[in-house]
């Protein structure tokens, strides 16, 4: 990638917030507008911050509500077979296990369960290839222009996307109260799963962090899509963000906790810039 630079058009112009120096990130403030971003838009692998749409497109196929826990799915061979994998993250289970919906999801989404996101893809299309294309046009309805999904874990460095793409996708998923839900838990135990499963996302519960969803692999360096509220003006704001492509070639644990640390420092960037960026957002609307 070339050298990054902040893009035009952001609340954040003349503000100086810490992005980090390499990779690509985007953020926003619900109700308040685009704050920029930084580094070259073309799309990179994202890993695991896939499942963030295999999540939205389950929930669109399959809709809870409430406390729903929704129709109750089965454990196949493959999945089985796969949670046992040294090469992937997984989620532990065994063939002929059920689970409901709510708690596939949570499997998902918490540990980062590869398998249980396959498995998720063929209980709905019959095959991950079929979901894919569900992914792909979800993507197109949401205007991710640059983004090609290709399996529905993120394990493939073909699935690629920029960080403005996946903000988009960020909105969406933060509308839905049970993703919202889950993406927030630091920790879930889960009848039948061993021991306590603990979200990947450890800025959970720091800097107002209340989700989403952490990504990890070689070719993708660290990724990670957040959410943070902060206080400002007398309201709670909702703050989204996406960084990519963070310690690119490193191994995943040094790339995620790149992003981890890069994240939570312009988060709080951005919590301390509140105010300013309320205000540059009231002179904008004057000079309209």
């Amino acid at each position: 990638m070339g050298e990054a630079n902040t893009t035009d058009g952001g609340l954040a112009a003349g503000i100086d917030l810490p992005w980090p120096e390499d990779g690509q990130t985007s953020v926003m403030v619900e109700g308040l507008g685009d704050l920029g971003g930084k580094g070259e838009r073309e799309p990179v692998p994202i890993a695991s911050v896939t499942k963030v749409m295999t999540a939205y497109v389950i929930l669109k196929e399959h809709p809870l509500k409430g406390a729903a826990t929704g129709p109750v799915i089965e454990v196949d061979r493959q999945a089985a077979d796969e949670s046992s994998s040294r090469e992937e993250s997984s989620a532990p289970v065994r063939e002929g296990q059920r689970f409901s919906e709510r708690q596939m999801l949570e499997l998902m989404l918490i540990p980062s369960g590869n398998n249980i996101a396959r498995l998720l893809a063929r209980w709905d299309a019959g095959s991950q290839e079929a979901f894919v294309v569900k992914m792909n046009r979800a993507a197109a309805r949401l205007g991710m222009t640059h983004t090609t999904y290709t399996g529905a874990s993120g394990i493939e460095p073909t699935t690629v996307s920029t960080a403005a793409d996946q903000l988009r996708l960020a909105r969406q998923v933060m509308k839905n109260p049970v993703l919202r839900s889950i993406v927030a838990k630091r920790e879930v135990t889960i009848p039948g799963v061993p021991g306590t499963i603990v979200n990947t996302n450890t800025l959970l519960g720091r800097s107002g962090v209340i989700g989403l969803k952490t990504g990890s692999t070689t070719p993708a360096g660290g990724a990670l899509m957040w959410a943070a509220e902060a206080e400002a003006a007398g309201r709670t704001w909702l703050v989204l963000g996406v960084v990519l492509h963070q310690s690119a070639g490193s191994p995943p644990a040094t790339g995620l906790q790149a992003a981890l640390d890069r994240s939570r420092t312009l988060i709080d960037g951005v919590r301390a810039s509140l105010d300013s960026l309320i205000a540059a957002r009231a002179a904008n609307e004057q000079d309209r």
